[in-house]
């Protein structure tokens, strides 16, 4: 697979439920991340509150893998981003939320800290590539923040 490839929404439309399409996309995180530098693990059975756990130097992290095909008002997703028993993600259980947009094959790689708004937890996550007034641009194939790294020329900043 060369760097940020990924199967086309036509492929990604045969997976047949939720949860095929959740272990589908932890995989692509998981061979994406690896292309990135990272070292991947996955925590065993379906115990831990994250999906993939990434190092990098040392550095562990914990990452909440999702992914979309909604789309809402023309060129807008939306996902749900809360955990089992729609409860959200608390602080310590991620440390990044990494959603994958289907149809347009791009990855959002967003800090746990960002998900709370003034209300609380965040509940739904809502992007629009290409906007202008994008709120989540800076997160857009992100892999950095995952190096701890800011960003750079060399890895497209």
């Amino acid at each position: 697979m060369r760097k940020g490839a990924s199967v086309t929404k036509l492929e990604a439309g045969r997976l047949t439920d939720c949860k095929e399409r959740g272990q589908w996309v932890e995989l692509c995180f998981m061979a994406r991340a690896t292309q990135e530098g990272l070292l991947v693990s996955r925590p065993f059975g379906e115990t831990a509150r994250y999906d993939v756990g990434v190092e990098y130097e040392g550095r562990h992290l914990r990452v909440q893998v999702k992914s979309t095909l909604y789309r809402r008002r023309g060129e807008s997703y939306s996902l749900n981003v809360m955990g089992p028993k729609r409860q959200p993600y608390g602080a310590g259980e991620i440390d990044f939320l990494a959603v994958y947009l289907i149809p347009p094959e791009q990855w959002y790689i967003v800090p746990h800290e960002k998900l709370t708004t003034r209300w609380g937890p965040m509940c739904t996550f809502h992007v629009t590539p290409g906007s202008k007034r994008q709120k989540w641009a800076e997160y857009r194939e992100a892999w950095h923040l995952l190096r701890g790294e800011r960003r750079s020329a060399v890895h497209g900043g």
